[in-house]
Parts: C-alpha cells; structure tokens; sequence
C-alpha cells in the first residue's frame, strides 16, 4: 500500500506458537488390574502428535483405509489437530496509531557495528480464532489428554514470541480458552470404528506491525535562531558537522564514528540577512 515491501510472519509466529504449547502431550495405557497408570505402572507411553489442518481431514483418511477387521494400519489414534477459523480487530487493545516506538539492539550498532535506532509505529491489535481437535478412539485417551491441558488455561496463557526478527522485540501473545465441545459419532454395528472429539476454541491475541525505519546516527545538525527585532529582520544559523581528518578525507557519510581519531567536529554561525558578523559578536569567520 505504501509501496514498501515487508513480511513479519507475525501470523505464521503466532501459530507455530499456539502448536508448541501442545506438542509435548504423553497418553499412558495401564496395566491390566492397575488402577492408575503411573511410572512403572504403565504398559506403554505414547506422545500425541499435533498437526495443522481440520480433524475432518483426518476422519476422511479412515473412512478410506481398510475397515476394521483387516490388521492394516489406518491411522494412529490419539491425535491432535488445530486450524485457523477466523481473524477479527480487537478494539479493546487499541493502541496511539500515530505514535512511534523507539528501540535499539542489545549492543547498540547493526550487523556493520554501526549505531542504529529502530522506529516504527505502534501495533495494531489482532485476534486469531483457532480451534484444537482431540481425536481418539476411546474415552480414556481423550480424558487424558484434555486433563492435561485444560489446568493451563485461567483462562488464559502467555507465550513469548519474538514478532519482529530485525529489531529482534518480544512480544507476551495470549491464547484465551474460550470453550469447549464434545462429539461421540459410535453409531452403526460393531465392526465400526469409534471416534471421539474433542472441540477446544481458543483466542490467540497477537499484533501486527508496519514496516522498520532504521535511523542512523546524526552527523549534521543545522539550527537557525530568528528575532523579532523591528528595525532589522535578523537570523543566525548554527551549524555542526563532522569532517574526515583523514588524508585524502572521505565523505562524511563513510567516516568510522568508532574511531574519534579519524574525525573532527566543526562547528559554524552565520548571519542569515547581513554581512555584519560583528552585530551578533561573530568574527569575519562566523566564530565567536
């Protein structure tokens, strides 16, 4: 829109984000005559995989494998699955949208070792809707699961996510629980496999930034004092620069700041509107 180019991946963060929360959920089978499946008391562990994209999706593939009663594999059971279901402005988290934020990087220069300040304009608040899918085969597996998350939700948990990787700024992103669903579709004979799922909603509270100013540091200031003096219209113009003491010099724009040796500042006054430099105290030069 404003004819500069730029990609955050603020979305593509955010979500990656909200999976990691959940991809390090185990689901244990007990033992027979053990009531609790619990270090050793367990018969095996299994770690719930987590991917992206609707849980019909999944349902689809087993509805496709072989049925049943052949030993084929269809597909691993628990499993979770979450998706993008809508993205909305969220005016409670509204921010100045003219006003700047101002940072610099933790050792104070760019990748040259030049100092540089960031600015860019305030974030616009976003909300992600996402939906999780637990999907299992029985119900033991799903309670497992939804037990495991659900004590982390009051009803919110914050994740860190670094938004910005030129200026390297974290940002705390919120996933709000909003609700939960439950759906049983065991219907038919007994040759037909049962799924349940588990429907969570969540809120991923993120932001969305504009495109990065770099600004470098300044190497020529120009400021003019004007009067109101009515018998002569009067102005004088100060003047700051660095020069290359280098020889042959190099332009002002190339000169190391990190090396005081290489440089000098100059500094000059002049008057705007007359050549009298004695009415102001100046020198012929423009010096005091």
């Amino acid at each position: 829109m404003n004819g500069r180019y730029y990609y955050h991946q603020i979305f593509r963060k955010s979500i990656i984000a909200f999976g990691t929360v959940f991809n390090n959920i185990l689901v244990k089978r007990k033992k027979p005559g053990v009531d609790r499946p619990t270090g050793e008391d367990s018969l095996e562990a299994y770690k719930v995989p987590i991917q992206y994209g609707p849980y019909q999706k999944y349902l689809a593939i087993i509805a496709s494998e072989p049925s049943a009663e052949r030993q084929q594999l269809q597909i691993s059971l628990p499993r979770l699955s979450f998706e993008i279901k809508g993205l909305n402005y969220d005016g409670s988290r509204k921010l100045v949208p003219t006003q700047f934020a101002k940072t610099a990087p933790t050792k104070g220069t760019d990748d040259d070792g030049k100092p540089i300040q960031y600015s860019q304009y305030l974030p616009v608040p976003y909300n992600l809707d996402i939906e999780l899918s637990i999907i299992a085969k029985n119900q033991d597996d799903g309670l497992q699961i939804l037990e495991q998350i659900l004590p982390n939700f009051h009803p919110s948990l914050n994740v860190s996510i670094e938004v910005i990787d030129q200026t390297h700024e974290e940002r705390d992103i919120a996933i709000v629980l909003n609700g939960i669903g439950y759906t049983d579709d065991y219907e038919g004979d007994y040759t037909t496999r049962r799924t349940l799922i588990w429907t969570l909603n969540f809120t991923v509270k993120t932001y969305l930034f504009g495109p990065v100013d770099a600004q470098k540091d300044i190497r020529k200031v120009t400021l003019d004092y004007r009067t109101d003096i009515v018998k002569r219209s009067t102005q004088v113009r100060y003047t700051a620069e660095v020069e290359s003491t280098l020889v042959p010099p190099v332009p002002r724009d190339e000169i190391n700041e990190l090396e005081p040796t290489t440089y000098k500042v100059v500094e000059n006054y002049e008057d705007i509107f007359g050549n009298d430099q004695g009415y102001f105290g100046l020198d012929e030069d423009g010096t005091y």
